[in-house]
């Protein structure tokens, strides 16, 4: 009888899990303190592709437990992570403007933020807007409803459970 298992790409709820659990076993077999992952590194972790699956994951636990700069017990950022994971993080999670938001108005500045921030968080779930709309903490028609004004209902959006 054949186990179908999807990839980590399609499932990305479960990396924070996964992530706890290669922690704590590399922490103990290295005999160093576990790292916490901070927020913006859960969101890069999250939204990367995962091409070698589980095994690549666990071995990306390990490099932060063992590279990842700072002191042990501050939470490990989105910039200590991997190269890889990092070069790999969509465009929508990295605020590339820099200075040009300075020429924005606030209305428009704060769109441009929203668009990107949304874009990121849909990534980031699979395309799933009722997993995204509870993160963000929105009603699943409002977040729909804000998706569409902001020009970011496109293919990312998946419409099924969605």
């Amino acid at each position: 009888m054949p186990i179908v298992v999807p990839s980590l790409k399609a499932r990305p709820e479960d990396i924070s899990v996964l992530i706890e659990f290669f922690m704590e076993a590399a922490a103990k077999s290295a005999g160093l303190p576990k790292r916490e992952i901070a927020d913006d590194a859960m969101a890069c972790l999250q939204s990367y592709d995962w091409p070698g699956n589980v095994r690549q994951l666990r071995n990306v636990v390990d490099w932060i437990l063992i590279m990842a700069g700072g002191n042990s017990s501050d939470p490990v950022s989105a910039e200590s992570l991997p190269p890889e994971i990092g070069a790999e993080t969509p465009a929508s999670m990295r605020w590339d403007e820099g200075s040009e938001v300075m020429a924005l108005s606030l209305r428009e500045a704060r769109e441009l933020f929203e668009r990107q921030y949304l874009k990121a968080q849909v990534s980031r779930f699979g395309g799933n807007v009722s997993k995204t709309a509870e993160f963000v903490g929105m009603e699943r028609s409002a977040l729909h409803r804000k998706l569409k004004s902001l020009g970011v209902y496109d293919e990312q959006v998946e419409e099924v459970g969605g």
